[in-house]
């Protein structure tokens, strides 16, 4: 194989998203037992459902009899039925019955891929590997989503736009200042600095010089065997209530070469009365604003024509961005030589 096509390839795993980690794909309240949830994850279609015990079950959104979205069907008995011609499947993927059939050969026989599944902090994770078989990493998760002295909302949006530029953005924090200038939260703080960036065996954080806590001045990256997120804080004024800072906790999920999923977690560190009078403030005033910058995000990444990493000039604000891309083409590279080598073996 040549430098060439190894390189294509590598481009292509990343372009896709990386595999044997865990993606969050919905939120845990749109995961229901009376109707499937379809989702999409690495252009993996799935459906999700919740079993007779509330357990969350996931398989491909697949009909084995003539293809039809399962997402589209039914719950029978904690099974997912095909609204085209009635199949029920269970949550491993075999088949259980078909109505229209008695008997039939089908019955009994496992046709779809079944996905491990974790319910954590309102959201539900799936593990996106290579084979069902494979043993999942630990689901990596930042301590806010486990310490009950913070507290928050989830909200998740789709943006058409490959997850690559959704987590250059998120890398970059210096267009807080200018994209998001008018922003209730983002509207202060200086547009002219340095960044600086400290590596970690598990991640790293870039950061602003000469200005910390006037806006979106630092961004901290985890990037584990199980998956990748990232946290940020917003400085807060005093108008916006008690509890300091917000922090933000970002996922991106990729779904297809220009569509991806993002999730944010809007945690503030708050106890007591003045926990619910955030959590009142916020739905009340806050939340629209907050959404607000979203958009500004997701239209700004959207208008960027696909190739622009083809023509693009980085200069040295762009610190987070690059070392972001090395991390990723590594970790591709690594599952790339894995795969190939499994294969020499079982050859």
């Amino acid at each position: 194989m040549t430098t060439q096509d190894t390189r294509a390839r590598v481009e292509a795993r990343i372009n896709e998203g990386l595999r044997n980690q865990w993606y969050p794909v919905a939120k845990s309240v749109e995961i229901r037992s009376d109707r499937p949830y379809g989702a999409v994850a690495l252009g993996t279609r799935m459906v999700l459902w919740r079993d007779a015990a509330g357990e969350i079950r996931c398989i491909e959104d697949f009909c084995p009899h003539r293809g039809a979205p399962l997402s589209y069907g039914e719950v029978h008995g904690g099974h997912i039925g095909c609204r085209y011609h009635g199949v029920i499947v269970d949550g491993t993927g075999t088949v259980q019955q078909v109505p229209a059939m008695p008997d039939c050969p089908m019955e009994g026989r496992k046709a779809l891929r079944a996905f491990r599944v974790q319910e954590v902090s309102d959201a539900v994770f799936v593990f996106m590997s290579e084979n069902e078989e494979d043993t999942p990493h630990k689901l990596p998760l930042p301590v806010e989503l486990s310490d009950p002295a913070w507290t928050g909302f989830l909200c998740t949006a789709i943006w058409d736009v490959n997850y690559r530029y959704a987590l250059d953005n998120l890398a970059d924090p210096m267009h807080g200042c200018y994209l998001h200038a008018e922003s209730f939260t983002l509207a202060f703080g200086s547009k002219q600095d340095l960044l600086e960036l400290d590596d970690r065996d598990d991640g790293f954080r870039v950061s602003r010089v000469g200005q910390v806590g006037e806006n979106f001045d630092w961004v901290d990256f985890a990037l584990e065997d199980g998956g990748m997120f990232c946290h940020l804080d917003i400085p807060y004024p005093p108008a916006a209530g008690p509890g300091g800072h917000m922090r933000i906790l970002g996922y991106v999920t990729p779904m297809g070469p220009q569509r991806c999923k993002v999730f944010f977690w809007r945690m503030r560190k708050v106890e007591g009365f003045d926990r619910e009078s955030w959590r009142f403030l916020y739905r009340a005033t806050l939340e629209e604003r907050h959404w607000n910058v979203l958009e500004q995000d997701r239209v700004m990444l959207e208008a960027m024509p696909d190739d622009a990493r083809t023509r693009e000039m980085l200069y040295q604000h762009d610190i987070g961005v690059a070392h972001l891309r090395r991390a990723l083409t590594r970790a591709a590279k690594a599952q790339i030589a894995a795969e190939d080598a499994a294969a020499l073996a079982a050859e």
